[in-house]
């Protein structure tokens, strides 16, 4: 059961409630002009092993893998097939991941620890098959060392656990993106409070990560209003969050934190996000993306209620 579920819930709600180095060369020998010109134009862009930033919808629940019988089968298919061609967005394979999932809040940002994380069932009401999927990516506790590090240059308070698991924010778009499960990968949660501003720090400090291999990934939604999830009623409101959040998105970097920074100003934006856990993922990426610009890599829907996703490369 999720932090925003309560008893009581109908399977469809159970379901909307799941919806849930840069390389420098130094000392080089100078024997003519001819020589150094050929080593300048041999010599890679600087940025050239940068990891992307993603944030990606992860759906709701465990929908790709056990089916649930509801509507919208081109709509999830569609999200399936973006999830699995995250894969290919790094040009070289990222050395470890870091995903910033909205089903965990801490009182301070926190990381997972443990060098074979368990599996974090976070959701209920869904068949047994559910409750048996396996995503055994093996944790990397000196990342989680390093981001603690990272956070606490930049002014954050932090902590570790060695128990957490993979949530269904993780494991369920990964298990997609990843199948294989071969990639060291560590959690870091939310910041209670839930602040924008501060959220966009930590992804400023977690910057330093993209040039040392590790792929960032923000895992939420763009629309998460649990009791309209499927109500036809609620399209408009998440035609215009989305069409908001897009524009932001794709701004200069100055304006676009600015903006996200007081989303809830924006045009229906309580009603797409009565809370706003599942939009701070973005946050996080939006500050690790530093100066870069956005893409929009899927535009699609998910119960019908339109839904994207954003890449910083």
């Amino acid at each position: 059961m999720t932090s925003s579920q309560k008893p009581g819930l109908t399977r469809r709600e159970a379901l909307a409630a799941a919806t849930v180095g840069t390389a420098a060369l130094t000392g080089v020998a100078l024997l003519g002009a001819q020589k150094q010109t050929q080593e300048d134009q041999a010599m890679p862009p600087a940025n050239s092993t940068r990891m992307p930033l993603a944030f990606v919808p992860h759906g709701g629940g465990p929908w790709p893998f056990v089916e649930l019988g509801f509507g919208d089968r081109p709509g999830m298919d569609a999200l399936r097939d973006y999830l699995t061609s995250v894969r290919a967005l790094p040009k070289t394979p990222p050395k470890a991941l870091l995903v910033v999932s909205a089903h965990w809040e801490e009182r301070v940002p926190t990381v997972m620890t443990a060098e074979q994380p368990p599996m974090l069932y976070d959701y209920y009401g869904f068949p047994p098959a559910s409750y048996q999927l396996r995503w055994p990516a093996p944790g990397q506790p000196q990342l989680a060392a390093h981001v603690r590090t990272l956070l606490e240059g930049a002014g954050f308070q932090t902590g570790s656990d060695a128990a957490r698991g993979f949530d269904h924010g993780t494991f369920v778009p990964l298990m997609l993106t990843y199948p294989d499960a071969q990639i060291p990968t560590i959690q870091l949660s939310l910041e209670q409070g839930l602040d924008p501003a501060r959220h966009l720090a930590m992804g400023r400090a977690l910057a330093p990560l993209r040039d040392e291999g590790v792929f960032i990934v923000g895992s939420g939604m763009t629309f998460h209003n649990l009791r309209t999830f499927f109500d036809p009623k609620a399209r408009p409101v998440a035609e215009t969050f989305d069409a908001w959040l897009r524009e932001t998105a794709q701004l200069e970097s100055t304006e676009r934190d600015r903006r996200l920074t007081h989303w809830s100003q924006a045009p229906q934006a309580r009603l797409a996000h009565p809370r706003e856990e599942h939009l701070l993922p973005l946050m996080v990426i939006a500050g690790a993306a530093g100066t870069d610009h956005a893409t929009i890599p899927y535009n699609g829907t998910f119960g019908g209620l339109r839904l994207s996703a954003y890449h910083f490369a």
